[in-house]
């Protein structure tokens, strides 16, 4: 079937784009929007166990933590900072670590993690910061409510996310900084809850940031939804014992983008193999007919198929196709 006009345009733009963004990127790197200050969070050890109380004592902590960021930032002047943070440091929020400096780290639990068998862990993608945390929370709590009861979601916004539209959104050094910090985070969640059933779900750039800490992580999926690429050639690149995934919603802007890598002097623009193609071995989960932004939308087709594979029901999660092949 021939392609449509507009995507053809749209592909060619965005190639376009690709190598301008090349040229961008070596004299863009310093640049970037002033940073609201906040001061370091309190330094602690290590935390003792997944026991309620140890947990309680936690997260009243890192509440601390935020409440002065949120302070500095009043006084710094930037009251929506200072809102979000305020929104943040609610007495029901239940935040493993937070840290508010060069643009902000949080990493939260939605339900019980002293209680809970099955654990997703949701990396975000581009555009997702502390001003506009509620956007990951939000897909945080509607996951939390399909899967129910014995699970715990956490929020893990453990990195430098890149601007939407930015030469950063376009390679791979962020998710080369983010990379250890998620291994680092995973080998604390499996000695906090060594037997639960853990799930890596990576959005959009997210899924790049996956990527690049799979090697040997000790998860039990890695669910690649709304992706541009991995940077890898395919599944089996990615050297992960974990069951790799894969889906893209029929309106998604995301597939439009080229699957290609253009290694130029300084940088590699793109993100190669499209993890929803055959050539790439994810297995393939019914991702319903929404946008980029609507994976974990309630009451969605890709929410309900996410939670499957979460709950280790994954057979069911596939296209109905599929799902007895």
């Amino acid at each position: 079937m021939p392609s449509h006009p507009h995507r053809s345009r749209l592909r060619r733009g965005l190639l376009a784009a690709l190598v301008a963004a090349s040229v961008a990127v070596p004299v863009s790197g310093a640049a970037g929007p002033a940073a609201v200050p906040a001061p370091a969070p309190a330094v602690r050890g290590p935390l003792r166990s997944a026991a309620p109380e140890d947990l309680a004592e936690w997260y009243a902590a890192t509440r601390a933590d935020i409440g002065a960021a949120e302070r500095t930032a009043a006084r710094h002047g930037d009251r929506g900072r200072a809102a979000a943070l305020h929104t943040m440091a609610g007495p029901s929020r239940s935040f493993l670590s937070f840290d508010g400096r060069d643009g902000g780290r949080g990493v939260e639990v939605v339900g019980d993690l002293s209680r809970a068998e099955r654990i997703a862990v949701l990396i975000p993608g581009a555009g997702i910061g502390i001003d506009h945390y509620w956007r990951l929370r939000n897909g945080a709590l509607a996951l939390r409510r399909e899967l129910g009861e014995g699970s715990a979601v956490v929020a893990w916004l453990g990195y430098r996310t890149p601007t939407t539209v930015s030469p950063a959104s376009l390679t791979s050094g962020r998710a080369t900084e983010a990379a250890p910090e998620l291994a680092r985070f995973i080998r604390e969640l499996r000695r906090l809850k060594p037997t639960a059933r853990t799930t890596l779900l990576c959005h959009s750039y997210g899924s790049v940031v996956c990527a690049r800490a799979a090697n040997g992580l000790r998860v039990d999926g890695i669910v690649l939804y709304g992706s541009p690429g991995t940077g890898y050639r395919n599944a089996a690149a990615l050297r992960t014992p974990a069951t790799v995934w894969a889906g893209r919603g029929s309106h998604d802007w995301i597939a439009d983008v080229p699957h290609v890598e253009l290694r130029l002097p300084f940088v590699t623009v793109g993100f190669g193999t499209d993890p929803v193609s055959p050539g790439f071995g994810a297995e393939i989960f019914a991702a319903g007919s929404g946008g980029h932004s609507d994976y974990l939308k309630t009451g969605s087709e890709p929410l309900r198929s996410i939670a499957r594979i979460v709950a280790g029901a994954a057979g069911s999660a596939k296209p109905p196709g599929e799902r007895h092949a």
